[in-house]
């Protein structure tokens, strides 16, 4: 009689011998069955680097998940099952629903239990339960836009220029970095009075501006700052370092400091600091020339390099300074 030859399976040329993968599985089964969940998913997920798991594997292993709060795996492993053709189609459902719940995708649940309704897709016996979750998703969904509504509510009153006058230049600074990863659409009245308000320090209120421009929002803006008033949509405006002035001064002082890159790296560094404050008139009232040589001028002179200067221009320069570090003015 001859031995029948078993299979060996080789991963990343590490032999496994075998009934090894069986008896993983066995021992996530009887983990899950224990309710120690972290040593189910540790062999359930060391059987399934060798072999794909079958239905019965892959639930337990999705409900062990499922109690350690790994909600991303579990709804990965129940479409897993869904695409196996699942005969536990039902209770693989029930946990995706409660997965997705959990996930916060309430658009999602609605959706799918509504679809499995229509089509009538449930047995019978239950249907109640899964109108029971829709009617809990539709809840969790309704009480959480409500506190969302509130947050953002709060928020908005944040800004509202009564509340917001009242902190300091740099609160007011911190205050408008932490709408840059924010929708500010629903901010742009409070946005344009902060930055129309003549008591508002101008850095801070070219901050205000900056967040407008970069999301393209339109609305009509009096800017009003260094004696220049102008009439603006931030939709029309390019940021400050793209201002043609700007580059104007860029290019002049790169040319002039080809040779001396320290010198030139603090000179742009200031520059770009300075545009913000300035922002949207630039330096108008000076010549590209006069501006690119007195930031050399000015740098050189921090550097402890005296030398003759526009004296007029440097001290723009240095009160452009002051009001980046948010003195008040």
């Amino acid at each position: 009689m001859t031995k029948r030859k078993r299979h060996v399976i080789k991963h990343d040329n590490i032999v496994v011998f075998p009934g090894a993968v069986q008896t993983l599985i066995r021992e996530g089964h009887m983990y899950a069955e224990n309710y120690q969940y972290e040593e189910a998913v540790a062999s359930f997920e060391k059987a399934f680097l060798y072999e794909d798991g079958d239905e019965m594997a892959l639930s337990a292993y999705a409900y062990a998940l499922y109690e350690l709060k790994a909600y991303d795996k579990v709804k990965n492993v129940c479409e897993q099952l869904f695409a196996l053709g699942t005969t536990l189609y039902v209770e693989v459902m029930e946990l995706y629903v409660t997965v997705c719940m959990q996930l916060k995708e309430y658009h999602q649940v609605e959706s799918l239990i509504s679809t499995l309704i229509e089509e009538n897709v449930l047995p019978e016996d239950q249907l109640e339960k899964f109108e029971r979750l829709r009617s809990l998703n539709q809840d969790v969904a309704r009480n959480l836009q409500k506190k969302e509504d509130a947050k953002r509510l709060l928020e908005e009153q944040e800004y509202e220029l009564s509340v917001f006058s009242a902190l300091t230049a740099n609160e007011q600074s911190i205050r408008l970095h932490r709408l840059m990863e924010t929708n500010v659409r629903q901010l742009k009245t409070a946005l344009k009075d902060i930055i129309e308000c003549p008591t508002i320090h101008p850095f801070v209120q070219s901050l205000a501006l900056i967040l407008l421009v970069e999301q393209e929002v339109s609305i009509e803006i009096t800017v009003s700052k260094f004696n220049g008033t102008k009439i603006i949509n931030p939709i029309n405006l390019v940021l400050p370092n793209q201002l043609p002035q700007y580059r104007e001064v860029k290019k002049i002082i790169e040319n002039k400091l080809e040779q001396d890159p320290s010198t030139l790296e603090m000179v742009q560094y200031l520059m770009a600091k300075h545009a913000i404050v300035t922002y949207p008139f630039e330096w108008h009232q000076y010549e590209a020339d006069d501006i690119a040589y007195s930031y050399i001028d000015f740098v050189q002179s921090m550097l402890g390099k005296v030398q003759e200067m526009n004296y007029e221009i440097i001290d723009f320069l240095q009160m452009l300074e002051k009001m980046t570090e948010l003195h008040e003015v």
